[in-house]
């Protein structure tokens, strides 16, 4: 048994596993020595070897290795589990997990529905355990600094609206690649909710909760779901959605994305104040997390790009709110991220995105699906309640919830 102070388990070694193993190793790097990884697990027990190895070459020490949880619990002394298992299995890996003892942090999106969702945070409050929600991109220092920007900075004004919107074309062929992802009782559904997690995440960071949401959600191109048939999955994966959101606080948005749309593609993403606007020139799903192509534009003239203001934001911050965004001058999400669930496990405080933060940017994603199955807007309230709930009915009775 290891003689750190938090003992983690890695379940699910697939590809977002790789980035949470750059996170970890950035952590031993920079000379954190209060964690080891002392398990993986994995249905594919190779996957999981293939991983252990891998924590091996920068921990010192390989991690035991399972191809089932609640032997792996029942095993090992661990204080925590990194799920990053297909979204179906967040809250059946979790659960077991919570009810042993051990603090979870889930990859986005938080549970495959809000009812799979709930049950994770009702179990981790029964059991007094910490339930936490993996999201990288809100802890950029781009992502924090123009939540500063249309917040505290004040430096468009007002905020009153916001566009992010991508048009484009991909060959259906392509569609096969996504294997679970595109099957609705194994992810829970296809763009919407698979990177648009973040996005979720995201426009609640930067304006607070969203009030209600009206959408459209199509397959315009059937190619992609008959190519999704020879992969034996029933394909779920939307290429096209609208989806206007109105936020409490006055704030509308338009979040747009198509792969349907040959010939000419475009993108806009762009969040608007009463006094000026911020561009970004990224992709609809991560804006300004993994790049500073951008621009801040005032009606005055006055023009920064994101790095100045990322600079300007970064002023603000005393050296203790610096060293507690940013530890050890790491800008990297994953790494901020894990570190955020290992303090919290030994200091036993909340992490920043517990499992109701999660699930509030989840239920965005999935009031967009709602909206889309009943033709209506609907209220995050109603989803949150489970009183909307026809485009999930299907999954939850999959998955027994």
């Amino acid at each position: 048994m290891s003689e750190k102070q938090v003992r983690l388990a890695l379940i699910g070694c697939g590809g977002i596993a790789n980035a949470h193993l750059r996170g970890y190793q950035t952590l031993v790097e920079k000379g954190v020595d209060t964690f080891s990884i002392d398990a993986t697990c994995d249905v594919h027990r190779q996957a999981a070897q293939n991983y252990a190895e891998k924590i091996a070459e920068f921990q010192g020490t390989t991690p035991r290795v399972y191809d089932n949880v609640e032997e792996m619990l029942k095993t090992e002394d661990l204080n925590g589990a990194d799920i990053c298992t297909p979204h179906s299995h967040h809250h059946i890996s979790a659960i077991p997990c919570l009810e042993s003892g051990v603090d979870i942090m889930t990859e986005k999106p938080f549970g495959v529905t809000v009812k799979a969702s709930k049950r994770m945070i009702e179990v981790a409050k029964e059991n007094g355990r910490i339930a936490a929600a993996a999201e990288n991109c809100r802890r950029s220092p781009g992502q924090r600094a123009v939540r500063w920007a249309l917040n505290e900075g004040n430096i468009i004004g007002t905020p009153r609206m916001f566009f992010a919107q991508s048009a484009s074309w991909r060959d259906p062929s392509e569609a096969g690649n996504w294997h679970w992802r595109l099957d609705k009782e194994l992810s829970g559904g296809g763009m919407v909710m698979d990177s648009g997690a973040h996005m979720m995440d995201t426009i609640r960071y930067f304006f607070g909760d969203v009030e209600r949401v009206y959408a459209e959600v199509r397959q315009i191109d059937e190619q992609f779901a008959n190519h999704a048939e020879r992969g034996k999955v029933r394909s779920c994966h939307e290429d096209t959605w609208v989806a206007i959101i109105n936020f409490k606080s006055g704030v509308i948005g338009t979040w747009s994305w198509t792969t349907a749309a040959p010939v000419h593609g475009f993108l806009n993403v762009a969040f608007y104040g009463s006094e000026g606007v911020i561009r970004d020139h990224g992709d609809v799903f991560h804006p300004f997390a993994f790049q500073e192509r951008g621009e801040v534009e005032k009606l005055d003239g006055t023009k920064y790009t994101i790095n100045e203001l990322r600079d300007m934001y970064l002023e603000t911050l005393s050296d203790e709110e610096k060293e507690r965004l940013f530890p050890f001058g790491i800008e990297d999400g994953f790494a901020l991220e894990v570190y955020d669930f290992i303090n919290a496990i030994k200091n036993r405080r909340p992490p920043e995105v517990d499992g109701w933060t999660g699930l509030q940017a989840k239920s965005i994603a999935i009031a967009i699906y709602e909206s889309a199955w009943s033709g209506e807007a609907v209220s995050i309230a109603d989803v949150l309640d489970g009183k909307v709930n026809g485009y999930q009915k299907e999954i939850d009775e999959h998955w027994g919830l």
